[in-house]
């Protein structure tokens, strides 16, 4: 028996050798740093055209993957929807013209779109212009009625139920809703004093009737760390943070806490200087489905503003990492799903349902998916770089959209999120994901002919954010230029 134990643990110490050997010399110098105690690492390359594996390193393990989790949401969507989809957001009217007056009510109906005046559109469309010309040609010269926000197609759950509190009304942090506008942001703007004293806010643009809790402090610092908390349609919102000291104008962004109401409200002031009076309080779905008065009845189409196609709004959101985008995304080939009986589930989770099926229906293993948003916002979402190496080959071997998809990732040391990473090493198109301790990196390297797949997690390392970008970029060159 004892002799049985000996060479059982002999033979287990040999696996362990081989299996230690295996790993190639610059991972395990990686994991031998300081750092790296007790972190989590995950690593897989494989070559896109044979599907054999360069490297791999814990490929099952679960990973957090903060934004990098976009590039299943896009990609996704660019399946299912198509390339050339474009949302649309209609303006509608019920009651009767006469005489110039609208007797009845004006609805802004959405779609989700996350475009809607967004900033980082390559051309500005001047929607509102628009509308309010549709309004004049219909020769409606007031409304008895108000103007409505119908944003009824998605649930209230604006933001994930597993964001944390930091992420609560900061700009990146901005709820996806039915109906979105100016990338639902606020640009807030304060007059710093001199060290240790407190910032005055100096407005607000868009206006919106927000009351600040400033619990700011101005240093002698180059540049802010702040925290604009709040929660959804509320607007009580904390200031929290650092701020460089002695300046006339120091601008913040937050979120716009509904979107909806707010785009109601908006309408209605342009409307009102455009000469349109508007007799009633601007409201939304949410508001009026709560107080039993949610106007039912038929309603005619005045204009339908539609979004830039949808190969647009991918391309956005991985470069610049838009997590109201991506969210929007996910939300929307959630529509696809029907609940079944009795069931009751978010419009992130109809989108979660969608996109693990499709998949699935791919043949990929989904076991090591676990999702809860379309941004990976949430630190909960979970890949594997198995799961994402699969994932990658299949969008550039058999998927149609492969050239669309392929183009929404950044070049690495060029633009995008990855402008500053892996500069002038080699030709690389990633999409990035961090959050606190959290670094990802996932899409395709090009070498000598051959491109690869390749994803790259770590979770729980213990140096700051930049040095970590550096022990990757070390690794990553170690193993692609020898």
């Amino acid at each position: 028996m004892i002799h049985k134990l000996i060479y059982g643990l002999f033979g287990l110490l040999v696996w362990a050798t081989c299996v230690e050997a295996q790993v190639p010399q610059p991972i395990r110098r990686l994991l031998r740093q300081p750092y790296m105690e007790g972190a989590s690492f995950s690593l897989m390359v494989k070559e896109v055209e044979s599907g054999q594996v360069l490297f791999a390193y814990d490929t099952l393990r679960q990973m957090a993957p903060a934004s990098v989790m976009k590039s299943l949401t896009t990609a996704t969507a660019l399946e299912l929807l198509g390339a050339d989809y474009r949302f649309p957001t209609t303006i509608e009217y019920d009651g009767i013209i006469e005489q110039g007056c609208l007797h009845g009510n004006l609805y802004i109906k959405g779609s989700g779109d996350p475009s809607l005046g967004s900033s980082f559109l390559e051309e500005e469309i001047d929607f509102i212009g628009e509308w309010i010309a549709a309004i004049r040609a219909a020769g409606i010269q007031a409304i008895e009625g108000t103007v409505i926000a119908d944003e009824q197609l998605f649930d209230t759950e604006g933001t994930s139920m597993k964001w944390v509190v930091e992420d609560m009304g900061t700009d990146y942090g901005a709820g996806s809703y039915g109906l979105n506008v100016f990338d639902n942001r606020f640009k807030l703007g304060l007059q710093t004093g001199e060290a240790g004293s407190r910032p005055q806010v100096k407005g607000i643009e868009p206006w919106i009737d927000l009351r600040f809790h400033n619990y700011m402090t101005a240093q002698k610092v180059t540049t802010d760390s702040c925290y604009i908390i709040g929660a959804p349609f509320s607007n009580e919102r904390y200031l929290y943070g650092v701020v460089p000291a002695g300046k006339a104008y120091h601008e913040l962004q937050g979120d716009i806490p509904d979107p909806p109401t707010f785009l109601a409200n908006y309408l209605t002031k342009q409307l009102r200087k455009a000469g349109i009076e508007v007799k009633g309080t601007p409201s939304c779905h949410r508001l009026l489905q709560e107080a039993g008065q949610w106007p039912a009845g038929s309603r005619e189409a005045l204009i339908t503003t539609y979004s830039p196609p949808l190969s647009e709004l991918v391309r956005i959101t991985n470069f610049v990492s838009h997590n109201l985008f991506a969210d929007a995304l996910l939300k929307t080939i959630g529509l696809r799903y029907q609940p079944k009986k009795g069931e009751v589930i978010s419009s992130f989770g109809r989108g979660v349902k969608v996109l693990r099926a499709y998949w699935e229906q791919q043949g990929l293993d989904v076991a090591t998916l676990y999702q809860v948003d379309g941004s990976g916002l949430a630190a909960i979402n979970k890949l594997s770089t198995a799961f994402m190496t699969d994932f990658l080959c299949y969008m550039r071997k058999h998927s149609t959209q492969s050239t669309v998809f392929n183009n929404s990732l950044p070049r690495v040391g060029i633009e995008g999120s990855v402008r500053n990473f892996w500069k002038g090493k080699i030709s690389a198109k990633l999409k990035s994901g961090s959050m606190t301790r959290v670094k990802g990196y996932a899409g395709y390297v090009t070498k000598a002919g051959k491109e690869y797949a390749i994803a790259l997690f770590v979770n729980h390392y213990g140096c700051d954010g930049k040095e970590m970008n550096r022990a990757i970029e070390k690794l990553l060159t170690a193993l692609f230029i020898p």
